[in-house]
């Protein structure tokens, strides 16, 4: 969709009550986030195949003066699913209500937000593969029919009252659509699978971002940050502040690539975009492990983390990275890994590409089979 943000004043209502208008001063530390998000589909960055199948589906909804279908955005932290929702309250026009699946562990927790949506409202579920399985219930007769069942009293006794609901539109966000129940995913009108970013979009994420803070920040320093993001605009906006602050505090407040360089070297930021953990996972499992393979739970022993930490955290960009595989037998490191922190591969160890070559995505073609 191509219009402008009608509604400046967007009204965001979350599950305890409390509402917060875009655009209003609450302090630069609480709304610095929401400052960096756009408000329109156009000012969204990146994504432009999911930007186009929703700009469809959110066009023809106002055009038909509806509500739009549900819409479940599912893909890794950190890539604008949270955005995403609020440009699509914002380009119908309506009001977005905010809570999570694991705010919703009775059905009577979601029934008290659903009677309380006013019509063509937006519900943002987040994390909602977490909700449990009687609200999960509830809610499909509610997506479908705009209607749930109250059960009074128990046992024998027990009557169920239906409540009408207006036509509202959910919005839920998954970074695990695989744990979603079928009957809930075929409910969903529309299902975006959100990827991890190129390297241009988040330069041009970054620059978007500076010049909002503020920042001069040179093209080739904005190419530095972006390279060691990880793919997720959260961490470079993220980065980017703190470069900031480091600039602010050690330099002149401009950020050039020297400048870049040196701050996301104090904040142990490699040129990958491994952090201390990510090293600290890797170099264990090198180091006291000869490579693998290790147990999850023993490798997060070595290295003093939680193995949901671990696995949840540190692996799936480093597995993205072509820097570790998982394995029947456990973690091992791929020779790519011995490279990166300059130890001696084992020898008879396969060559493996490197992240710079893997592409932002981290991803490369499977070879064909023999």
């Amino acid at each position: 969709m191509t219009r402008e943000l009608d509604r400046p004043d967007l009204e965001v209502v979350h599950d305890d009550g409390s509402r917060l208008v875009a655009g209003d001063p609450v302090g630069d530390d609480a709304a610095v986030e929401g400052a960096l998000r756009p408000r329109t589909l156009d000012a969204f960055i990146g994504q432009q195949r999911v930007k186009d199948q929703l700009g469809l589906v959110l066009e023809a909804a106002s055009a038909r003066g509806r509500s739009a279908d549900h819409v479940l955005l599912a893909g890794p932290p950190g890539l604008g699913k949270t955005t995403l929702s609020m440009i699509i309250a914002a380009e119908l026009g309506m009001p977005l209500r905010v809570t999570s699946g694991p705010a919703l562990q009775h059905a009577g927790d979601l029934a008290a937000v659903l009677s309380s949506l006013i019509p063509g409202e937006v519900l943002f579920l987040d994390e909602i593969h977490r909700m449990s399985r009687a609200a999960e219930e509830m809610l499909y007769l509610a997506m479908e029919d705009f209607r749930v069942d109250i059960i009074v009293g128990k046992g024998p006794g027990a009557t169920a009252i239906p409540l009408e609901l207006p036509p509202f539109t959910l919005v839920g966000a998954t970074t695990r659509a695989g744990l979603l129940p079928g009957p809930l995913r075929d409910r969903f009108g529309f299902t975006a699978h959100m990827d991890f970013y190129e390297t241009a979009d988040l330069r041009a994420i970054l620059a978007r971002s500076a010049a909002l803070l503020d920042v001069a920040l040179a093209p080739d320093a904005a190419a530095e940050i972006a390279g060691r993001s990880r793919g997720t605009p959260r961490v470079a906006n993220r980065l980017l502040r703190r470069v900031r602050d480091f600039a602010q505090v050690r330099a002149d407040g401009a950020v050039d690539l020297a400048i870049a360089r040196a701050a996301l070297a104090l904040y142990e930021v490699d040129e990958i975009g491994l952090d201390r953990l990510d090293r600290a996972v890797l170099d264990s499992l090198l180091r006291r492990f000869g490579g693998g393979p290790v147990g999850l739970s023993t490798l997060a022993v070595s290295v003093g983390e939680e193995s949901e930490t671990v696995e949840t955290v540190c692996e799936p960009f480093l597995v993205r990275a072509g820097l570790l595989a998982r394995t029947p037998r456990g973690r091992i490191a791929t020779p790519a890994a011995w490279v990166h922190l300059g130890l001696a591969p084992p020898p008879g160890s396969a060559p493996t590409l490197p992240f710079a070559e893997l592409g932002a995505a981290g991803a490369a073609e499977e070879p064909e089979p023999a």
